[in-house]
C-alpha cells in the first residue's frame, strides 16, 4: 500500500516509494526558485529492503508515492540454515524469510522478533 503527497511535505527519517522500492529518506536539500522556475528537492534516499543509495531531484510541487511502514512482531517458529519460518503475532500469518546464516544462528525457535512490513516484502527490523 501507498499513498501520495507532495514532495515539499517529505522530512528526513520519513519513507517515499524510488523506483517501485520503498526507501528511508537520508537528507533532503531544496533549492531556492529561479528566475523562471520552481524550486526544486534533491532527495538521497536509501531502499529498506536492497539498501541501494538513490537519489532524486523534483520540483517541490511535484507528487510522489509515501509507502505504508509497518513495524510487528512475529514469533519465531523453525529454524533451517538460512530460511527462517515466522507467525505474526496478531494476525496469526505465517511467513518464511531468508536470512544470513549469521543472524539465523542468533534467533531461537519460540522467541518473537521485529519485523518490517511494506509494498508485500518483509525483512527483520535490525
Amino acid at each position: 500500500m501507498k499513498e501520495q503527497t507532495e514532495i515539499g511535505k517529505l522530512k528526513e527519517g520519513r519513507y517515499v516509494v524510488v523506483e517501485d522500492e520503498p526507501c528511508k529518506i537520508l537528507g533532503i536539500a531544496i533549492s531556492k526558485p529561479g528566475k523562471h522556475g520552481a524550486a526544486k528537492a534533491r532527495i538521497d534516499v536509501a531502499g529498506i529492503y536492497d539498501g541501494v543509495k538513490r537519489s532524486i531531484v523534483q520540483p517541490v510541487t511535484a507528487k510522489t508515492y509515501i509507502p505504508v511502514v509497518e513495524r510487528r512482531t512475529a514469533q519465531v517458529i523453525s529454524i533451517a540454515g538460512d530460511t527462517v519460518q515466522l507467525m505474526d503475532v496478531k494476525d496469526f500469518e505465517m511467513f518464511e524469510l531468508n536470512i544470513g546464516a549469521d543472524k539465523a544462528s542468533a534467533l531461537e525457535a519460540g522467541s518473537e522478533v521485529p519485523y518490517i512490513s511494506s509494498m508485500g516484502k518483509r525483512k527483520l527490523d535490525n
